[in-house]
C-alpha cells in the first residue's frame, strides 16, 4: 500500500522568523566524552513522579532502571553510565527556572559498562501490538520535542481511536534550535526503522515524515533511505518555513487537512504525531536494547564560541556541555533551555540536560522588549495566533481573572506559542500572562475537584451514620419487645445503656 496524497492545509497566522541555524548547522554532531558525574532527575516526563530504586552506595549499570513510575502516567529513568550512586537529593533543574527537583546522582566509573539483558533486540514484527507497547513503555521513552509525553501512554491512547495516520514531526521551526535537522541527515535509516516499529505497534499503513522545505539535507538523506528500502507507506511532505507549523495540531491540519477539535487530541482526527527523535530512541531501545539515556541537542547564540550540535548522555551538566562548544564567550549573559519563543531562562549552569532538552541557548544580552504599555486594540496578536482566538480579549478576562468567559474564548487551547508577544506593539507579555491565567483555571479545577470529593466523603458519612443509628433504633425496638415480658427492671436497663451510647 502506498502512502495517499494530500493538499497541504493551510496554517493560520504564524510567523517567518529569522533561522539561526547555519552556524550550528555547520559541522556534524559531536559526541559528548563521557563526564565524571551525573546529575539525574527522577521525574523527566508529563505524568506521575517517578520513584528510585536504587541507593545511596549502590553500583550502577549503563541502561539500568534506577527510577521507574509510581501511577499509570510515567517512565522510567535509566543510568546513563555505570557508577557509584553517591546521593539523591535536590538539584536545580531546567523544566521551572532553575528551582531544586529530586535527583539521583551518579560518580561515573569510566568504564560506560552495560547491563546485560535477556532479550538481544531484533525483529519487531514478531511481536504482538500490545506486547511491542509494553516494551516501549520499558525504554523510559518520552516525547523528545518538547512536550515530554511518555510515548508508550500515547500510543495506547492512540489504539483506542480509529488511527490511520502516523506523522514523524521533522518541522524544526523555532530560531535557533536545529537538532532534530542533523539528526535526520545522520541518522535517516533509523528515524525510518523507528517509524515502521512505531506503524507496527499502532497497525497502521500511512506514515507521513514532515520537514521544512528550507532542510534540503534532510529531505534528501530521507528520501536516499526510503528509495533503498521501498516501504511505499511512508512518504515525506515538505511543509512551509512558517512559526509555529510544528505544533501537533498545525501540523495535522498542514499535513492532512483534518482539524483536532478544541480540546481535543490528534487521534480524534484519526491521527498520531511523533518527533523524529522519538522515533530514533524507539530505534535504538527496541533494535538495539539502549533505553533513552542520551540526546542530540544544539548549543547555540551570540554567547558561545562555537555553536554545534552534541549528544550527550542525559544527566549531563550544561556547564560541561557548552564547554564543548568552546566555552561562553566574555558577553554571555542569559541562558536559555529551549528556542527563544518557547524556551525558558534558569541562572545556573549546574542545571542537567534532561530528556527535553532540545536546545541550549545562551545570548549575549536580555532581550529588552520596551515599557509595557496599555493595549491599542490593533488586532495584530488575533492576525498571527495559529489557534485563531482573540488574545486582545483573552488579555482582558485574564485582568479580570474571568475564568468563565477565558474559558468562552479558549485559553485553554492556546498553545503558548509567544506570536502574539512578537506582534504586540504595546509590548505585553501576553503568553506570560496566559500561562498564569491558565495556571489559575488549573487551580480552580483542583479546587473543585476537591471540593466534590469532600462533598462525597461528607455524603458518605452522613450516610452510614443514617444506616448506623436506623440499625440501633431497630435493635433498640426489637430489645424492648423482648424485655415487655422481663418486667421494667429490664427496660430500665436497656435506658441506661441506650444513654451511655449515646454520650
Amino acid at each position: 500500500m502506498s502512502a495517499p496524497t494530500y493538499d497541504l492545509g493551510k496554517l493560520h497566522g504564524g510567523l517567518r522568523l529569522p533561522g539561526n541555524k547555519a552556524e550550528s548547522t555547520s559541522n556534524a554532531i559531536f559526541d559528548i566524552p563521557l563526564p565524571s558525574q551525573l546529575v539525574l532527575p527522577i521525574t523527566q516526563h508529563v505524568g506521575d513522579p517517578a520513584q528510585p530504586v536504587v541507593g545511596i552506595g549502590e553500583r550502577v549499570l549503563k541502561g539500568q532502571l534506577i527510577a521507574e513510575p509510581d501511577g499509570t502516567l510515567g517512565a522510567p529513568v535509566h543510568a546513563s553510565s555505570s557508577g557509584k550512586v553517591i546521593a539523591i537529593e535536590p538539584w536545580p533543574v531546567s523544566r521551572r527556572n532553575g528551582e531544586n527537583a529530586p535527583c539521583i546522582i551518579i560518580d561515573c566509573d569510566g568504564r560506560d559498562e552495560a547491563i546485560q539483558r535477556a532479550d538481544d533486540g531484533g525483529d519487531f514484527t514478531s511481536l504482538a501490538p500490545e506486547d511491542l507497547l509494553t516494551h516501549i513503555l520499558q525504554g523510559g521513552i518520552v516525547g523528545l520535542g518538547g512536550a515530554v509525553f511518555p510515548t508508550a501512554q500515547k500510543l495506547m491512547q492512540a489504539r483506542t481511536c480509529e488511527l490511520d495516520h502516523l506523522l514523524l514531526n521533522g518541522v524544526e521551526c523555532e530560531s535557533y534550535i536545529s537538532c532534530d535537522d542533523l539528526l535526520m541527515r545522520e541518522r535517516a535509516g533509523e528515524i525510518i526503522s523507528g517509524a515502521q516499529i512505531l506503524m507496527h505497534a499502532l497497525q497502521t499503513d500511512v506514515c507521513f515524515l514532515a520537514v521544512e522545505s528550507d532542510k534540503p539535507e534532510a529531505i534528501r538523506a530521507l528520501a536516499d533511505v526510503l528509495n533503498e528500502i521501498q516501504d511505499r507507506r511512508i512518504a515525506i511532505k515538505q511543509v512551509p518555513t512558517i512559526y509555529p507549523s510544528g505544533g501537533e495540531d498545525q501540523l495535522v491540519q498542514l499535513v492532512t487537512n483534518r482539524e483536532v477539535p478544541s480540546g481535543g487530541l490528534p487521534s480524534d482526527v484519526g491521527c498520531l504525531v511523533q518527533n523524529v527523535g522519538t522515533a530514533a530512541a524507539i530505534h535504538d531501545w527496541v533494535v538495539n536494547n539502549e533505553p533513552l539515556i542520551s540526546r542530540v541537542t544544539t548549543i547555540t547564540g551570540d554567547g558561545v564560541l562555537n555553536p554545534i550540535n552534541v549528544r550527550a548522555r542525559i544527566g549531563t551538566t550544561i556547564e560541561e556541555v557548552v564547554k564543548h562548544a568552546g566555552g561562553y564567550t566574555e558577553q554571555a549573559q542569559q541562558l536559555i533551555i529551549g528556542g527563544p519563543m518557547t524556551g525558558r531562562s534558569v541562572t545556573t549552569d549546574t542545571v542537567p540536560l534532561v530528556k527535553a532538552t532540545n536546545c541550549i541557548l545562551v545570548s549575549s544580552e536580555a532581550p529588552s522588549p520596551g515599557a509595557e504599555l496599555a493595549c491599542i486594540r490593533c488586532g495584530e496578536c488575533a492576525a498571527v495566533c495559529p489557534v485563531q482566538l482573540l488574545p486582545q480579549q483573552l488579555f482582558w478576562y485574564a485582568c479580570a481573572d474571568n475564568e468563565a468567559k477565558l474559558r468562552e474564548f479558549g485559553l485553554t487551547d492556546c498553545i503558548e506559542c509567544g506570536c502574539c508577544d512578537v506582534v504586540c506593539p504595546s509590548h505585553i507579555p501576553l503568553t506570560a500572562d496566559f500561562r498564569v491565567a491558565k495556571g489559575r483555571i488549573r487551580e480552580l479545577a483542583d479546587e473543585k475537584a476537591r471540593a466534590v470529593r469532600a462533598r462525597s466523603r461528607f455524603e458518605a458519612r452522613n450516610e452510614r451514620l443514617e444506616r448506623e443509628k436506623a440499625n440501633r433504633e431497630a435493635e433498640l425496638a426489637e430489645q424492648k419487645e423482648s424485655a415487655k415480658a422481663a418486667g421494667p427492671s429490664a427496660i430500665a436497663e436497656i435506658l441506661k445503656r441506650k444513654k451511655r451510647d449515646d454520650s
